[in-house]
Formats: structure tokens, C-alpha cells, sequence
């Protein structure tokens, strides 16, 4: 059986790209931590691809730090490059992937800072025109000004 179960942290943002075929993959890493008897810790990266749907919500909503787990199946891949030295690239197709610590912190901070701009440009916007920020402009306001 061909079965992966990982608890860890992302090491960087997903890669999300959309192929030719029009399929959706996405590519990030997992830092998993292992703690020997000794009381040292050692830690381990593991690659990680999802692929359609799956891949565009871990694109969308998952960021470098945040605590995921992951469930999927080994795959080892191997190609050849221009100079004819064979590569193999060992890897986690997830079919599931779990967040454990919410939804980054930055598009918190960014929906803030876009509201934050919106609320400005219209206080801006009425503030030159003289109408309340709050009162709905109509065709025939516009027609008249």
C-alpha cells in the first residue's frame, strides 16, 4: 500500500501554473520535524503536488509557515536533461491537504489595506463633489452637475 500521512510547515508559497492540457498543478514543500531519543530534532522537506481543483484552493489560500496536513502516495519521477544525465525526483501527490493554522496572515492584511483605500477614495471623492459619502448618486444628479 502506497500510503503518505505528514504534519508540517510550508516552506514557501505553492506554485500554482496551469499546463497546456488545461489541468491545474500545484507545487510546494512540507518541513516535517522528527525528535530523537537524544532530545535533538531533525527535520525533513518533503515535496508536495496537487493537482485540479485541489491545486487551485492550496494555491489560493495556503502560504509559506502555515501548519497543513497532508494526505497522498509517494511517486518518483526521472527524466533526462540536455546533457543526458537522468534525474529522479521523489514526491507527494496529495489528494487531500488539511489547513491547521487558518488562512495567511497576509490576505488578512491585505483585504484590511484595500478596504482601509476604498473608505478613503469615496470620503476623498465626496468630499469634492459635496455630496455624503452615503448618499447614492443618481443619472439625474449627474446629468445636473
Amino acid at each position: 500500500m502506497n500510503k503518505v500521512l505528514l504534519t508540517g510547515r510550508l516552506t514557501r508559497d505553492p506554485e500554482l501554473r496551469s499546463l497546456a492540457s488545461g489541468k491545474t498543478v500545484t507545487q510546494f514543500s512540507v518541513a516535517t520535524n522528527e525528535y530523537r531519543t537524544n532530545g535533538q530534532e531533525k527535520s525533513e522537506f518533503h515535496n508536495v503536488v496537487t493537482w485540479d481543483r485541489l491545486a487551485e484552493i492550496c494555491g489560493q489560500y495556503l502560504g509559506k509557515g502555515q501548519q497543513v496536513a497532508v494526505e497522498g502516495r509517494l511517486q518518483t519521477r526521472s527524466w533526462d536533461d540536455d546533457r543526458g544525465l537522468r534525474h529522479w525526483k521523489t514526491e507527494v501527490v496529495a489528494n487531500s491537504v488539511e489547513m491547521l493554522s487558518g488562512r495567511r496572515k497576509k490576505d488578512y492584511e491585505a483585504e484590511s489595506a484595500a478596504d482601509s483605500l476604498a473608505a478613503q477614495a469615496s470620503a476623498l471623492g465626496a468630499e469634492s463633489t459635496g455630496i455624503p459619502a452615503d448618499d447614492p448618486v443618481t443619472a439625474d444628479d449627474e446629468a445636473a452637475a
